[in-house]
């Protein structure tokens, strides 16, 4: 049985491994980034350099999340449980919003510290991804670092709406195209990518 279609070149879209839930997402046109071939249409913003590894999984950069929020979240509640002898989050007295005061001004510090140094944090590093700036590939030092870790981290200070913002941001990975970049990546210029070539 034959057909008129040619087999796969190194154009097509490369398929999932199965075995690996973490794999690279199928590239349009090879590339992670999509198709920005030479039809006009580049509104997605500047590309990337010509270097720049493939993307990382959402997987692997949420478990990376939860790893760097246990990093900084138990210590964090055990020494206020020490010195204040405990405290219930849902309950919003002072001593709880001064937890999270606490809790989010650590964590800021905690990322922009580990960005700005070689583009990862803890939990980055155990999945294997880092964050890149978008133009050359480099890891965000100085103020894009601290920008980025800003806007992700700081909006949680703000009573009911900062959670709303927090929740907004990190979910708009999900359907953006083709960076897949969350709102402090746009801030910051960023995108993150395999840290494993």
């Amino acid at each position: 049985m034959s057909t008129d279609q040619p087999p796969p070149g190194s154009d097509e879209p490369r398929d999932r491994d199965s075995r690996d839930p973490f794999a690279k997402q199928p590239r349009a046109n090879g590339s992670p980034y999509g198709d920005h071939g030479d039809h006009g249409d580049h509104t997605a913003g500047p590309e990337p350099y010509a270097g720049m590894p493939p993307l990382a999984h959402l997987g692997r950069r949420l478990i990376a999340r939860i790893i760097d929020a246990l990093l900084i979240g138990i210590p964090v509640g055990l020494v206020v449980t020490a010195i204040a002898g405990g405290y219930d989050p849902i309950e919003g007295s002072a001593r709880s919003t001064t937890v999270t005061l606490v809790y989010v001004l650590v964590y800021f510090l905690y990322e922009g510290l580990m960005l700005t140094r070689d583009g990862q944090t803890v939990g980055k590093k155990a999945m294997k991804i880092r964050v890149a700036m978008l133009e050359n590939g480099r890891p965000p030092a100085g103020q894009a670092g601290w920008l980025r870790a800003g806007v992700y981290a700081l909006p949680e200070i703000v009573p009911c709406c900062g959670f709303l913002f927090w929740l907004i941001n990190v979910l708009w990975c999900t359907w953006d195209r083709p960076y897949r970049q969350c709102l402090h990546d746009k801030a910051a210029k960023t995108l993150v990518v395999s840290a494993v070539p």
